[in-house]
């Protein structure tokens, strides 16, 4: 199944939204307005770092490959951690594996007693082009959030975490 993501150019203005709130009571006005402002920021957000990470050669799901293992004090993970942690399958997870060891980005370490375990590490190419693509990625970052205050972005990160705690309920069957 291949996930195509629309990007709502028009956000619906406030009487729309009270139409639809005639028709279906359960519709909070202000709630579906937030939300889909927040959907239509994050898409965004993300169509942004394609655009960066493109720039260096990368896309998001390799990048942050990169930067899982760079957070490792060895440089190491195993396939089944990496997987865990960029939310990922781990068939997406060899995927993108396999990208970047074709590109000498990383190298698998195959245990002498079992090949069945494999470390992933981050070679010397692959800090090389961290290297390369983090200072354009903080300098943009640092630009795009230039309007936000730090009490404000303290703001934004409590109401964020709000709202990830009730995505369980946007969820359930």
């Amino acid at each position: 199944m291949q996930l195509i993501m629309l990007q709502l150019r028009d956000l619906p203005t406030n009487d729309t939204l009270q139409k639809f709130a005639q028709r279906y009571p359960q519709a909070d006005v202000s709630a579906i307005a937030t939300f889909l402002h927040l959907l239509r920021v994050a898409t965004d957000l993300s169509t942004a770092l394609d655009d960066c990470l493109s720039r260096h050669g990368l896309l998001q799901g390799r990048w942050w490959v990169l930067i899982l293992l760079m957070r490792e004090t060895s440089l190491t993970s195993v396939p089944s951690a990496l997987a865990n942690k960029a939310g990922v399958t781990r068939a997406t997870m060899t995927g993108l594996i396999d990208g970047l060891e074709r590109d000498g980005l990383v190298e698998r370490i195959f245990d002498p007693e079992d090949r069945r375990r494999v470390t992933i590490k981050l070679t010397d190419k692959g800090q090389s082009k961290l290297d390369e693509v983090m200072p354009d990625y903080y300098s943009r970052l640092r630009q795009c959030m230039a309007g936000v205050d730090e009490d404000s972005r303290a703001q934004l990160q409590t109401m964020l975490g709000l709202i990830d705690t009730g995505i369980p309920e946007f969820t359930k069957a």
